[in-house]
């Protein structure tokens, strides 16, 4: 059996809020298994639901780029060892380099410039992963680096009409809906875009937590807390921030949509967070 240590139950006790001796019986039982510790934690209510397993810890920032026109963009994540160099002059401007390269040609090749980025600061430098979004027909491309260029947000969002793309409306609807994702971490567009193992993981979770009812009312819990899940995970489905939730993403769009007598849709998106691989 695997030795659980102090740093296994530190760790687990960050990921699920659960007390110490929770945290260890539970890797005890999941026999050192940290992820299938939080699965247990979770069936006995002693933990919240994760959209994101813990990664290790790295430095660097978020960068973007959006060409002219808000049709081709870039999102790119760029690490280094140590948060100093991460707001060195240098090293920020390489960033924004490569999201700039990347957006003009997804092929571009920054080797040269990085091992002489590398050679000049003394840190690892790599460039961990870029989205880079095209769009062909009606709509646009938008980018939010937060404060700190720890998070950065990428989305499309299509329109019925050229000329709605040109509309003020349209353009703040497109901000409002990065800053949205910025800030409330959603994982899908909508609940068709949530991977069926997830779904199936979070069904398993809801009846294990109330599998002492009779199994008609597990069913209308199970949808319920679904339900909710999807209101945490699913952009359309969360309360609109800007307006204090007092409506959802879904229901502010289609508002500006009647303003604009057009249908505006959220294609896709991808949320960038410093040390995190995680896309939509």
């Amino acid at each position: 059996m695997a030795e659980i240590t102090a740093a296994m139950v530190a760790q687990l006790r960050e990921m699920t809020n659960a007390g110490m001796m929770t945290c260890k019986k539970a890797l005890t039982e999941a026999q050192g298994n940290l992820e299938a510790a939080v699965d247990i934690l979770r069936k006995k209510g002693m933990a919240t639901a994760q959209t994101k397993s813990a990664r290790d810890a790295k430095e660097g920032i978020v960068t973007q780029s959006i060409q002219p026109g808000a049709r081709v963009g870039v999102l790119a994540e760029v690490n280094c060892e140590t948060d100093f160099v991460a707001k060195n002059d240098d090293f920020r401007a390489f960033a924004d380099s490569v999201a700039k390269a990347l957006a003009a040609d997804p092929n571009a090749d920054f080797e040269a410039a990085r091992s002489a980025l590398v050679a000049k600061v003394g840190e690892n430098i790599k460039i961990s992963r870029s989205f880079r979004y095209e769009i062909k027909d009606n709509g646009a491309v938008a980018a939010y680096i937060h404060t700190g260029a720890k998070v950065g947000v990428l989305v499309e969002v299509g329109a019925g009409q050229e000329a709605t793309v040109q509309k003020d409306e349209f353009k703040q609807v497109v901000r409002d809906i990065t800053l949205q994702i910025a800030a409330a971490s959603p994982i899908a567009v909508s609940s068709e875009g949530i991977d069926p193992t997830v779904l199936e993981k979070e069904k398993e979770i809801a009846r294990e937590q109330v599998k002492n009812k009779p199994a008609q009312v597990v069913e209308k819990i199970v949808a319920g807390k679904l339900e909710k899940f999807f209101q945490t995970v699913c952009l359309l489905d969360q309360g609109f921030v800007k307006q204090n939730g007092e409506i959802s993403v879904r229901e502010h769009v289609a508002n500006i949509s009647k303003q604009l007598d057009d249908t505006l849709v959220i294609r896709r998106f991808v949320r960038f967070k410093v040390g995190e691989a995680s896309a939509v």
